[in-house]
């Protein structure tokens, strides 16, 4: 026998009462887990500082966008953050025709973009090969980005404006990649590295 009226009225009450202050309590210890201020959540996520701060006392109850915003940014769905976000092992398998495969200009370079992505706007991670003679021009990314460029096998130049500097296998190159930069094989043998573009990184001067 179900309740009604007003019975029914406050069990609803009780019920989402309840759910929100599991909310609030599962957003802190997300936030807590990945070490996250509320001001850096908020960025992450775009929510404003004091919403996300009234979500975890429990004072407001949050739109579906907001939530999903959240969740995005605590890399959690949004039912396993309303259940808890107590979410088991995770891991994910990307097969070789699931892999986006870019190509340069001249046909010589080849970039497989191995990165997740559902961070490719701040984190962009890429596997890099390139033929002899082969070059990567790229136009510059946003303010303050870097690029880190690690050599596993062969000869590769990096041009950013007048720097330029070469690495051979085991080393790596870091350089601001926020104005167009070139990549070069310049050796007589294949290259591969891989690349990892770090997007809004702290500008350095």
């Amino acid at each position: 026998m179900g309740v009604e009226g007003k019975d029914k009225a406050k069990a609803l009450e009780a019920g989402a009462a309840a759910l929100s202050g599991q909310l609030g309590r599962t957003v802190q210890r997300l936030r807590k887990t990945y070490n996250l201020s509320l001001s850096d959540l908020s960025i992450q996520s775009g929510v404003a500082k004091s919403i996300i701060s009234q979500i975890e006392r429990n004072e407001t109850n949050p739109t579906l966008a907001t939530l999903w915003r959240l969740a995005h940014a605590l890399d959690v769905s949004i039912e396993s953050m309303l259940q808890g976000g107590q979410e088991g092992p995770f891991i994910e398998k990307a097969s070789r025709g699931d892999t986006p495969i870019l190509v340069s200009d001249d046909g010589l370079c080849r970039l497989a973009v191995i990165g997740w992505l559902k961070t490719v706007d701040w984190l962009q991670w890429y596997d890099f090969q390139a033929e002899p003679g082969g070059v990567l021009e790229s136009e510059a990314h946003q303010r303050g980005s870097i690029e880190c460029l690690s050599l596993i096998e062969g000869e590769l130049e990096v041009e950013v404006g007048d720097a330029r500097e070469t690495a051979h296998a085991g080393e790596t190159l870091r350089y601001r990649c926020d104005r167009p930069h070139r990549i070069r094989n310049v050796s007589a043998k294949p290259a591969h590295a891989t690349m990892v573009c770090i997007l809004k990184a702290a500008v350095m001067e």
